[in-house]
């Protein structure tokens, strides 16, 4: 089995959500060229960062336009430099 590992203080982000069609609640379908870029993704795996404040597993905000699309095992994935993360996205109960 392969899979990937980052290396140099890069975050591997999970965008397989991304490729799925959108239509509008009329039924056109949206074509790629013209969808948003997806800015929150599910971490798949991290380099050895120093005291990293995010896991495997934490869904993160990104830069926009930040990293690299790979496909991989007919996957889509992110390969985005630690310092793009801006925030990791937390559940927290209403009061």
């Amino acid at each position: 089995m392969k899979e990937l590992q980052p290396i140099n203080e890069y975050v591997l982000l999970d965008l397989t959500e991304e490729g799925k069609e959108q239509k509008t609640p009329s039924g056109i379908i949206i074509p790629d060229t013209v969808k948003e870029k997806k800015s929150v993704a599910k971490v798949l795996a991290i380099s050895n960062v120093e005291n990293a404040e995010i896991s495997v597993g934490d869904s993160v905000l990104f830069k926009g336009f930040s990293g690299d699309e790979i496909e991989f095992d007919g996957k889509k994935y992110l390969l985005v430099p630690y310092a793009d993360i801006l925030a990791k996205v937390v559940e927290t109960d209403v009061i």
